[in-house]
């Protein structure tokens, strides 16, 4: 399991994180929320080992994150960026594979098998033989996205800890993509036990398909818990600076509707 115990993450000489405390379990989706400054992405690459933290605050599997050699985490945890560059044209079916790079061990049957599932899970067979460049944004992060899934299923027993870490992964997606995306992450989780963690800045979507929120605010925990429970109006004006109303949603039982202004 991924577990972080009072992190402290400083950038320069300010301290962008403190005192965070966090589980991410397998089987489960976990939401990060926050204005924009907030420290979220910095979170999400302190847990990845991209950015070094105070002392050993984070674990994977009971072993310091600090201590893991980057082949041996790659095959542990895959992350999807905020904005992922390509600086040499590839067709999509070649972007996708890369994220079997970690397991060479996988034959071909099966790496083809893994490939077309990550396709369809990001709905993207279609673009199979599309070149990357070519494509829109929002294609290619659908297309980044299935990349990621192949990185994290690969070669993975029904035991083995696995963490999806995705950054603003709809960010620039239509709605309806945004919706598949969340859902496929969501299924994963049950039917792959995999432990997700997802930053997001849509809270009503946050509420809808994450089993945990983690509010940040200042680099700071606000509020950590299911979402009816830390999704109040005082909790979000703390976080965003602004009057929110939290209502029943008129669709989904027992999921909280939030109201800005």
């Amino acid at each position: 399991m991924l577990l972080a115990r009072n992190l402290r993450c400083t950038r320069g000489r300010r301290e962008v994180l403190s005192g965070i405390d966090l589980e991410l379990r397998a089987g489960q989706v976990l939401g990060v929320l926050g204005a924009n400054g907030a420290g979220k992405s910095t979170l999400l690459g302190v847990l990845a080992g991209e950015i070094p933290a105070h002392d050993a605050a984070i674990t994977l599997n009971d072993r310091a994150l600090g201590k893991w050699p980057v082949q041996e985490l790659a095959r542990s945890r895959a992350v999807l960026p905020q904005s992922p560059g390509l600086g040499f044209d590839l067709d999509v079916t070649e972007v996708v594979t890369m994220g079997a790079y970690p397991f060479p061990e996988l034959d071909r049957t099966a790496l083809n098998a893994l490939i077309r599932r990550a396709l369809a899970l990001a709905d993207v067979p279609h673009l199979a033989t599309r070149e990357y460049q070519s494509l829109s944004g929002g294609e290619q992060q659908r297309v980044q996205f299935a990349r990621t899934l192949v990185q994290v299923l690969a070669c993975r027993e029904s035991d083995t800890y696995r963490a999806l870490l995705l950054d603003e992964p709809i960010s620039s997606l239509d709605p309806r993509h945004q919706l598949l995306l969340l859902d496929a992450v969501k299924t994963l989780s049950r039917t792959d036990g995999l432990a997700v963690l997802v930053v997001l800045h849509d809270v009503n979507l946050a509420a809808r398909w994450c089993d945990q929120l983690l509010l940040l605010a200042d680099g700071r925990t606000a509020a950590y818990g299911p979402s009816a429970e830390v999704l109040t109006p005082e909790i979000l004006a703390k976080v965003y600076g602004m009057p929110a109303s939290v209502l029943p949603s008129p669709v989904h039982v027992g999921v909280p509707l939030v109201v800005f202004g």
